[in-house]
């Protein structure tokens, strides 16, 4: 296969997967693909604007958003992964319990700053903290990422001291001890999804990646940046 080079659109929290399904895409194919990889709140935006790009990756809620303003192809929608969060601290520091939710919520009591990501992991999270009735208690100790930066890079240099985010965004980031995920009783999990813009260049192209990355195939990869695939 070869042609025109596919470009695409990403949240930051699949950046390391699709760089490495990338990589594997054009060795099998000989097609070129280049991805571009931001926050997801000004990833979506720029879609929504009309940037041109030939596929986009975003999480489900997203692309949903996308599909019903016409930006992207709904017919083209395919699950990429998905990824829960996991509870992070300082490489080398006391690693509080997190086996429950009532631990949980103790952790994040004592902590002296609690990082969360802009992105579906935090809007979660804050939503958490209400439900438990901490959310004031806690708020001059609430740190949020910004776009872009992964929540583990601020536990790393000392600026958070607990931090929650997607484990795909928390897999291999130095300097820090990834505890765990959130217990099942108070996990979530957010779908990633694919999809061909209306105005790609490549649309054919397009597909042919986005059928490779929601492939079987795709499977172990997905795995090593801490996600799963859809089926």
């Amino acid at each position: 296969m070869s042609g025109a080079m596919i470009t695409g659109i990403s949240s930051m929290a699949t950046r390391q997967v699709l760089a490495d399904l990338v990589s594997a895409f054009e060795a099998r194919s000989g097609q070129q693909v280049a991805i571009e990889s931001m926050g997801g709140v000004a990833a979506a935006k720029r879609t929504e604007e009309g940037a041109a790009f030939d596929i986009v990756v975003l999480a489900s809620d997203a692309i949903g958003r996308l599909a019903a303003s016409g930006r992207i192809d709904a017919a083209s929608r395919v699950g990429i992964a998905r990824s829960g969060v996991a509870i992070a601290v300082a490489a080398g520091a006391p690693h509080p319990r997190i086996d429950d939710e009532a631990a949980v919520r103790d952790a994040v009591l004592a902590a002296r700053s609690i990082g969360y990501s802009t992105g579906p992991s935090g809007v979660y999270l804050m939503r958490l903290f209400e439900r438990w009735g901490i959310a004031e208690s806690i708020a001059s100790r609430v740190v949020q990422a910004p776009p872009g930066v992964a929540v583990g890079a601020l536990i790393a240099c000392g600026e958070v001291e607990l931090g929650f985010q997607q484990m795909s965004e928390m897999t291999g980031v130095a300097g820090i001890d990834v505890l765990g995920m959130l217990p099942r009783e108070i996990q979530t999990l957010t779908v990633f999804e694919g999809a061909v813009c209306v105005n790609a260049n490549a649309p054919q192209l397009a597909r042919a990646f986005l059928a490779y990355v929601s492939s079987p195939d795709a499977d172990a990869t997905k795995a090593l940046h801490g996600m799963e695939p859809v089926r």
